[in-house]
């Protein structure tokens, strides 16, 4: 009997051990992070998803003015985007309308309203069937010229920002309305939890330039007074708070030293 025990304590152990193994996420390839698949209705048309790459579209705009002026949700699929919108200038239709320019280049428009040879080729630039080539050497060009970093995409998109190496469009004729501006708070510390964890510290200014206040109050963090949100790192890597965008867009959580950065 003892022995039937153990085997089968042996068996719950393995089994144990194999399932925290298939749950353990892949690492995502430098040009795939940040990618988001949106298929609330393309596959009922007989349209493959859509591959968004963040990349593409963050090396020109702010996350604000997507998020917020134009109104895409922080979760993938939470929009319920469809073409019919697009056609109407909203969402992807904001920018991509067959006559807005970026670096002189125009935008190519959006959602046709006919399925021919020649509007198919413009289908597949975001209903993807398959990884396309030509966008990742893009990617890796792009990547060349910029800071690098280890973990994410490989890019220090808060250095580039910086040194100017990006110039990031905040506003949009007709969609964007002037706001006053408001005074930056001054960088904080957070107090580690965890012995021997340096102390986080906390750039208004960092997240502003790219978020402004909208994107994080109120919806991610209700209050505004330092210690009034209260989270764990379990709340953080279940996605709530910062979590809403480290490890999805902006750099993982686990590069622990672009947080917990505060000298000890």
């Amino acid at each position: 009997m003892k022995r039937f025990f153990l085997a089968c304590l042996i068996l719950l152990c393995g089994a144990g051990v194999l399932w925290g193994a298939g749950t353990k996420k892949k690492k995502p390839l430098p040009q795939d992070f940040g990618s988001v698949t949106i298929n609330n209705y393309s596959q009922q048309a007989g349209m493959p998803p859509v591959v968004f790459d963040h990349w593409v579209h963050r090396k020109n705009y702010t996350c604000r003015l997507c998020h917020v002026d134009i109104g895409f949700g922080m979760t993938a699929n939470s929009t319920q985007i469809r073409a019919v919108d697009n056609g109407k200038r909203f969402f992807c239709g904001v920018c991509h309308n067959g006559s807005s320019t970026m670096n002189k280049v125009k935008i190519f428009d959006s959602c046709a309203t006919s399925y021919t040879r020649e509007e198919y080729k413009r289908c597949v630039k975001c209903h993807a069937l398959e990884k396309d080539p030509a966008k990742e050497d893009a990617f890796y060009r792009f990547q060349e010229k910029m800071p690098r970093e280890t973990f994410g995409n490989g890019i220090n998109w808060e250095k580039a920002e910086e040194t100017g190496q990006l110039k990031l469009v905040d506003s949009l004729d007709g969609v964007s309305f002037k706001k006053s501006s408001m005074k930056v708070q001054k960088d904080f510390a957070l107090k580690g939890k965890v012995e021997g964890m340096p102390d986080i510290i906390f750039s208004h200014a960092k997240h502003t330039v790219w978020n402004g206040c909208e994107v994080c109050h109120p919806d991610i963090f209700v209050g505004i007074k330092k210690g009034a949100t209260k989270y764990s790192m379990i709340d953080l890597f279940d996605g709530r708070y910062c979590g809403v965008c480290h490890d999805k867009v902006a750099f993982p959580q686990s590069d622990c030293k672009r947080c917990h950065s505060k000298p000890v």
